[in-house]
């Protein structure tokens, strides 16, 4: 065979995988982005809608996931029950689940907090510094915290966290 004729088929062949994989990609509707090993966490201290700051240090032991959301992000909405049920499942001595709204008024977070029975943690970030300080760009957006403190991976986009592929994403975790 042809050696050029081998070549355009080899192109034509990583062409196809590397489409396959994109659409999969896409399919899931969410990209996992690995943390660089190097990367220190950025501080986090940030209070509640009751008043209680937390801290991502104090939570060392347990795997953390930080939801950043808002309310008329609809993937957000979509992926707040899964949120809910897998913070209910590990329980909150193995797993905190975290909710970070994305500049929105104290008001309109309530009214989706009675609306919705969120029982997680709401923390507002009316001027998005929070987000802004952990690079966040697409809602939602989770980081996941290992137990031992260290960010492992941002995920961004909609995820149904009790489903498989979220399962080993949060094994790793623990």
């Amino acid at each position: 065979m042809n050696h050029n004729l081998l070549l355009h088929w080899w192109r034509m062949l990583v062409c196809a995988l590397v489409a396959l994989v994109a659409s999969n990609a896409m399919a899931q509707g969410y990209q996992v982005i690995t943390w660089p090993a190097a990367q220190r966490a950025p501080e986090f201290a940030v209070s509640d809608m009751s008043g209680h700051v937390w801290h991502l240090r104090d939570l060392k032991g347990r795997a953390v996931l930080i939801n950043f959301w808002a309310s008329w992000c609809e993937p957000c909405l979509n992926e707040m029950p899964s949120l809910q049920t897998v913070a209910e499942l590990y329980g909150p001595e193995k797993l905190v689940v975290l909710a970070v709204n994305f500049k929105q008024s104290r008001p309109t977070i309530d009214n989706f907090v009675k609306k919705t029975a969120l029982q997680l943690p709401v923390l507002p970030d009316p001027q998005g510094l929070v987000a802004r300080q952990w690079g966040v760009k697409a809602f939602p957006t989770t980081v996941l915290v290992a137990a031992d403190g260290k960010v492992r991976a941002v995920v961004q986009g909609e995820v149904d966290w009790t489903g498989q592929p979220a399962s080993r994403l949060l094994q790793a975790l623990f």
